[in-house]
């Protein structure tokens, strides 16, 4: 990994734009007869040319079913596997290598969650809390839980500004709460919630708290011991590695008591037809052939992220926000939906009278790739009484200029009917 030390300066922490962007070959096509400008990260990062030179080389080289095999391409195969595992440990500061499950992705997590810890300790009139800025992941199956177990869902309320209002949070905790599961960075607005004062306020009535790092673990230091969160559940695609793979971190003892979430190969010790004895985690929650492939590729992934330091990614990503909130306030008819102090680099915005779903088709006639619609937060679109917003969200590869381009292409869009 050596070659990716030119990439930024350790002492400055500046990021050198062209290098990078010369990692992802994505990048550099047109689209509509435009360069492409890619602003959907929130949605998913684009990957650099050692995430793809991984997947490749697997299946040409090392194409194997992992563990239990006894010969040379099976031993290859697990040993890089389990290094992603390792790397994993090290990028969340996990206790330990066992406490880290490989799912399909942020929404298996937490349905994982939801259907071992959920169905085992959560029982009728106990109180599950979430709040308004929840993804329909982080929604959906605490739904599902509270009606087959008859227990209350609670709702963390926010204020005009996309914060959550923590003093509601304070009164909706009780000794009936059991779960809190909150997104530490929301998708849709990019408000950043002050997560560890929030745990610790859980904790103190013995709830636990899962967080969703979706949106959080690309951008910002997530540590688990330090957070001292019970759950951590987020995605390989959005940290600039491959779709299908995600991420589970559980307490150990939690993860001990907790009965499997699926039946098969891998995650037993013995089978009998009058009996079956489980595996140790994190095998018991890791049934059948996984995602091999792609759980290597997202060890790169993470080498990508460590060698150019989160916070001269925070930094670059923060001055492209920064910029494209100053300029984009001289738009007329400009609308920002979500203007907390404290942001990952996510710009969700409307332009008064036209539908958010037009904007983005005007915009990708310009060649520039944005989000629109709810974003999977419809409870949050309804309390800001919107259909839908457009959302540009910018990663480490996007540049000033780029965020011009949007600007530009804003400006024009907004003078046909403004």
């Amino acid at each position: 990994m050596s070659d990716l030390e030119p990439l930024n300066s350790i002492n400055s922490g500046i990021i050198a734009e062209d290098k990078i962007r010369a990692l992802f070959p994505i990048l550099h096509q047109e689209v509509n007869g435009k360069p492409l400008v890619y602003f959907d990260n929130a949605a998913t990062t684009q990957k650099p040319i050692q995430v793809i030179d991984a997947l490749k080389k697997y299946y040409e080289v090392d194409n194997s079913n992992i563990h239990r095999g006894a010969h040379t391409l099976a031993s290859r195969a697990t040993d890089y596997f389990e290094q992603t595992r390792n790397l994993v440990k090290q990028f969340i500061n996990a206790p330990s290598t066992e406490q880290v499950i490989f799912t399909k992705g942020t929404t298996d997590s937490i349905n994982l969650v939801a259907s071992t810890f959920g169905r085992k300790f959560i029982a009728e009139g106990d109180e599950i809390i979430i709040s308004t800025l929840e993804h329909h992941s982080n929604i959906v199956p605490w739904q599902m839980l509270c009606e087959e177990k008859g227990a209350i869902l609670k709702i963390i309320p926010i204020h005009d500004n996309g914060e959550l209002d923590l003093e509601a949070y304070k009164n909706l905790l009780s000794n009936k709460t059991k779960l809190v599961a909150v997104v530490h960075a929301s998708n849709a607005l990019g408000t950043i919630n002050p997560v560890k004062e929030m745990i610790e306020q859980a904790h103190e009535f013995g709830a636990k708290f899962l967080l969703d790092g979706a949106q959080s673990t690309a951008h910002l230091d997530v540590d688990v011991q330090d957070l001292d969160c019970d759950f951590l559940a987020f995605s390989a695609h959005k940290v600039y590695g491959p779709t299908g793979v995600g991420i589970l971190y559980g307490k150990w003892e939690l993860l001990e008591s907790m009965p499997p979430y699926q039946g098969g190969g891998e995650m037993i010790k013995e089978v009998t037809f009058a009996k079956t004895t489980y595996n140790d985690i994190p095998y018991k929650f890791e049934a059948g052939t996984p995602n091999i492939a792609d759980v290597i590729a997202f060890g790169e992934a993470i080498r990508f992220v460590n060698q150019l330091g989160k916070a001269a990614i925070r930094k670059h990503e923060n001055q492209l926000l920064e910029h494209a909130r100053e300029r984009c306030a001289t738009i007329k008819g400009f609308i920002p939906i979500g203007t907390a102090r404290d942001k990952v680099s996510v710009l969700s915005f409307g332009i008064n009278n036209i539908h958010p779903f037009d904007v983005g088709m005007m915009l990708d006639a310009s060649g520039i790739a944005v989000r629109t619609g709810h974003h999977c937060t419809q409870p949050l679109m309804e309390r800001f009484k919107i259909e839908g917003t457009v959302r540009a969200s910018f990663a480490v590869y996007n540049t000033i200029e780029e965020v011009d381009r949007l600007v530009e292409s804003l400006t024009k869009i907004s003078k046909r009917k403004n």
